[in-house]
């Protein structure tokens, strides 16, 4: 399976954990001395408690992607604090 970036940031994320969304993928975090993507990025909380809370992205490692569907990709982020970069 292969996928455009441009497609994937369409994409909802979804923790399977809580059914929490997530949000749209942002960015993605690719380890170039091996061409292959560590992590994708999702950008934190917006409105007035985000200014108070930092609103920063999340960090969801590649190895915790569970399944790319039509619409949503379903992560695993229990047990990771929501690691924000």
């Amino acid at each position: 399976m292969s996928e455009r970036y441009t497609d994937l940031r369409q994409k909802e994320v979804v923790n399977l954990c809580d059914g929490k969304r997530l949000g749209c993928i942002c960015d993605v975090i690719v380890d170039v001395s091996c061409g292959k993507i560590e992590a994708i990025v999702v950008p934190g909380q917006c409105g007035i408690t985000s200014i108070f809370k930092g609103g920063k992205d999340i960090i969801v490692p590649w190895n915790k992607i569970c399944k790319f569907g039509e619409d949503v990709i379903l992560v695993d982020v229990s047990g990771l604090g929501l690691r924000k970069g």
